[in-house]
């Protein structure tokens, strides 16, 4: 005992030496941090180059005085000019515009109604109208045209000129209506679900409850699946391609039956152009309104 206490007392820090960080098992990684790092934001430069790769290829074939797109002759603002003076275009664009509006407003109606209505369900029933809802997602679209083809010429005999505008709007609502549900199915649990039971308390009637106080509550969910829908049902090719005829074009049919004549129009690039730029602004405004209504909420 007198021994260690000598031994404690005699014990000087200074007569020993430091064991390192590597001593103890430390590696310093910050060479393969930085070397993370740099492999980070290069395939992501990568990875956004490649998404806008081809929306560039457009923007600049928009402005070249050239039909040919592996040649790139003079600047012009020539095709921008000229890109609604082609009659068939216009009709295509038209068509486009109205099918996708169309059947965007009717199936965000069904959708959101549907989504709430599913909301309340038992589980059980809920869980296979979810799988139900599903399966429009997962199938193939060359799958899901040539199946509602199939289904419309059943009525050839009945009309023999069924396949035009009704048959791609109709085939448009039935692709894009499990977007809006799934969308507004999550916001539905965000809210109390006893919201519903305490307005018709309060005396409020059920139709006035579901305009006043559920769908005011799952509003962003409402908007954010109209947008997808609208933006699905507004590209689509495969699904409309199947499901059109009697001369009803779309833009995306119009472009693909030019390039089988080979003389697709430069003005479509100008259009196409001219239309991504339009939904760019319009997504700056939408989220520059948001801020501001985020920060008077927050200020409130």
């Amino acid at each position: 005992m007198e021994q260690n206490i000598q031994k404690i007392k005699e014990y000087n820090p200074a007569n020993y030496e430091r064991a390192t960080m590597e001593e103890y098992g430390y590696k310093n990684h910050k060479k393969l941090e930085l070397t993370w790092k740099i492999v980070e934001k290069v395939l992501l430069v990568f990875a956004i180059f490649m998404l806008y790769f081809a929306v560039l290829i457009i923007a600049i074939q928009s402005f070249n005085s050239s039909d040919s797109t592996t040649e790139f002759a003079s600047f012009t603002f020539k095709n921008y000019i000229d890109m609604f003076q082609k009659k068939s275009l216009n009709d295509a664009i038209f068509n486009t515009f109205k099918t996708s509006i169309i059947a965007t407003g009717i199936a965000t109606v069904i959708g959101t109604l549907v989504g709430i209505g599913a909301f309340y369900l038992p589980p059980k029933v809920k869980a296979r109208l979810s799988l139900l809802n599903n399966i429009p997602l997962l199938n193939a679209d060359i799958v899901t045209g040539i199946s509602i083809m199939l289904i419309f010429s059943l009525l050839l005999p009945i009309n023999k000129h069924i396949f035009g505008f009704w048959t791609i709007l109709i085939a448009h609502i039935y692709f894009i209506l499990p977007y809006i549900i799934l969308s507004v199915l999550p916001k539905m649990k965000e809210i109390d679900p006893n919201m519903l039971d305490a307005s018709l308390d309060l005396g409020i009637r059920p139709f006035k409850s579901l305009l006043k106080v559920i769908i005011p509550a799952v509003k962003g969910g409402i908007f954010s699946g109209l947008v997808l829908a609208f933006t699905i049902s507004f590209e689509d090719f495969v699904v409309g391609y199947f499901t059109t005829g009697n001369g009803y074009n779309t833009l995306s049919i119009w472009i693909y039956s030019s390039i089988g004549r080979k003389s697709l129009f430069p003005g479509v690039y100008a259009f196409s152009t001219a239309l991504t730029v339009l939904f760019i602004v319009l997504i700056v405004i939408y989220n520059i309104v948001k801020g501001r209504i985020g920060h008077a909420k927050k200020d409130k």
